[in-house]
């Protein structure tokens, strides 16, 4: 560990949770240097969806390397990105009846929303846009003055303009629409918000604390943003890839943004692969206009088509997701009925969920016994309040399970403890006297 003390920034984040030296994975699992082993319940903040080390795509990888297939091709037209290509619209558009364009970015979400936001606002010649409270969108400067998190924010070190924030669903309470209030502002010359050229939003709010705009609000932001002639962008660079049971997590709602940004698990194994997808009228960019010399990896396009080809050819993965999702939900609604004194609320869709403990401090203890128990799980939310279930999609139920029972495990260990503090308790009480 030394090494990482004298060389590593103070910027590292998850070393800080799981101070260990890790140097194994598969599937579910993550090894250190000592042999103990992990389930893996952050699996890359979502970059993991199908496992560690999947030998499905390590097959095709190794293929791919052996035959000195191109690892590097700027934005060349190559073999590897051909098939991904076809894969992709055969697999995944097609049968959604979704007619989009591909635009290879940055390999990191963020650089996938900034071309987004950028193309938004040069097709449109607008520059506001409209996002919501608690979003993540990444830490460029052009996502992040879309990001409402403050510790991030503030590092900035400059002013963050070009965006107006608007309240996400269910941020003023579950009986008001805060779509109404987004077509009044955007009704009103006088409201103070400049018409804008997008609105970006996640289906569920990851990084935000794992918030879920329901289907009708979702239906109700795409009317407006039709009514008004505004592009919607929807993020779905977390949520996207299968995470909430289906391939996009808008298809539910039944809407069909503009603009779609993927990344995360879009590569497969773990390889940096970001794109942007959106309609071809919207298609006006000059040449190499927005570029990046890693725009496209070879590597993920082979893992990428691997992951369209076994899991996304017939529904049998999402009927899975789905089903585990459900399992997942049953579990945390009982947690909620145990533990917390009555405080504790479940959240989420799909396989993208989690347990909102009030407290970010009394949080942080319960995912620290649980890794002390072998399992990796994080925090997210303004607070660090939402304990964030974010294991692989391919996880089987039995190591699904296992996992579930440590958290429970760790969870009744922190609340029993806590029960013996009186702080705690004066705590929960004044939030019950504020709800």
């Amino acid at each position: 560990m030394k090494i990482f003390e004298q060389i590593e920034s103070e910027v590292q984040s998850y070393a800080r949770s799981f101070p260990r030296v890790f140097n194994k994975a598969q599937g579910e699992y993550l090894y250190d240097e000592d042999g103990n082993r992990y389930l893996d319940f952050l699996a890359g903040a979502g970059t993991l969806n199908y496992g560690h080390n999947n030998p499905l795509f390590k097959e095709k990888l190794l293929e791919y390397i052996h035959a000195d297939g191109i690892t590097h091709g700027l934005d060349l037209h190559t073999k590897a990105k051909g098939e991904f290509l076809e894969a992709f619209n055969e697999k995944i558009l097609k049968p959604r009846d979704l007619d989009y364009v591909m635009q290879f970015t940055g390999p990191t979400g963020t650089n996938a929303v900034e071309a987004a936001l950028k193309l938004a606002r040069n097709v449109t010649g607008r520059e506001n846009v409209i996002s919501f409270t608690n979003g993540f969108h990444g830490v460029t400067m052009g996502a992040l003055a879309a990001t409402g998190n403050s510790h991030h924010r503030g590092a900035a070190g400059v002013s963050l303009s070009g965006v107006s924030r608007m309240p996400f669903d269910g941020y003023l309470g579950d009986d008001i629409d805060t779509t109404v209030y987004l077509d009044k502002v955007l009704t009103d010359s006088s409201s103070g918000i400049d018409k804008p050229a997008a609105v970006i939003v996640e289906t569920v709010q990851g990084e935000g604390g794992i918030n879920v705009a329901s289907v009708e609000w979702l239906q109700q932001l795409e009317k407006v943003c039709r009514k008004h002639e505004v592009l919607l962008i929807v993020d779905d660079i977390q949520a996207g890839c299968g995470r909430t049971g289906t391939y996009f997590s808008f298809e539910e709602a039944g809407i069909k943004p503009d603009i779609v940004t993927l990344s995360k698990s879009l590569g497969g194994y773990g390889l940096p692969f970001a794109v942007v997808l959106f309609s071809p009228e919207l298609d006006q960019w000059k040449p190499g206009e927005h570029n990046g010399t890693f725009r496209g990896n070879n590597f993920a396009f082979v893992t990428a088509k691997a992951a369209i080809d076994h899991y996304w050819s017939d529904d049998a993965f999402a009927t899975d997701i789905q089903s585990k999702g459900r399992y997942i939900k049953e579990r945390l609604e009982q947690f909620v009925e145990q533990y917390g004194d009555g405080n504790f609320s479940t959240r989420g869709r799909g396989m993208f969920q989690g347990i909102n403990c009030v407290s970010g401090e009394l949080a942080d203890k319960i995912t620290t016994r649980a890794f002390q128990k072998g399992l990796i799980i994080e925090t997210s939310g303004a607070d660090d309040q939402v304990i964030k279930l974010f294991c692989p999609l391919v996880i089987s139920m039995e190591n699904l399970a296992a996992g579930v029972d440590i958290l429970e495990s760790a969870i009744r260990e922190v609340c029993a403890k806590e029960d013996s503090f009186p702080e705690q308790k004066k705590y929960f009480d004044q939030v019950s006297m504020a709800s």
